[in-house]
């Protein structure tokens, strides 16, 4: 097989869903109903979000905010 082949099939076969995927996608939503202060810590997260335009923190920002490296 042309190596140009092996790379196209190699990134279809990386599309495909892992059961991972397919189980979080079959998932149930959740039967709890969200508590006064998840639903005010979800706020605080969105509020945060916009004031950073939307955008997230890093992952090397994390890495170096709580000494992972």
């Amino acid at each position: 097989m042309p190596e140009e082949q092996v790379e196209g099939l190699k990134k279809s076969l990386a599309s495909y869903p892992t059961p991972l995927d397919a189980a979080c996608r079959n998932a149930p939503e959740s039967d709890e109903p969200e508590t006064e202060e998840e639903a005010r810590l979800v706020a605080e997260a969105d509020e945060w979000l916009r004031q950073n335009d939307a955008r997230g923190i890093p992952h090397e920002g994390i890495v170096r905010e709580f000494s992972l490296e």
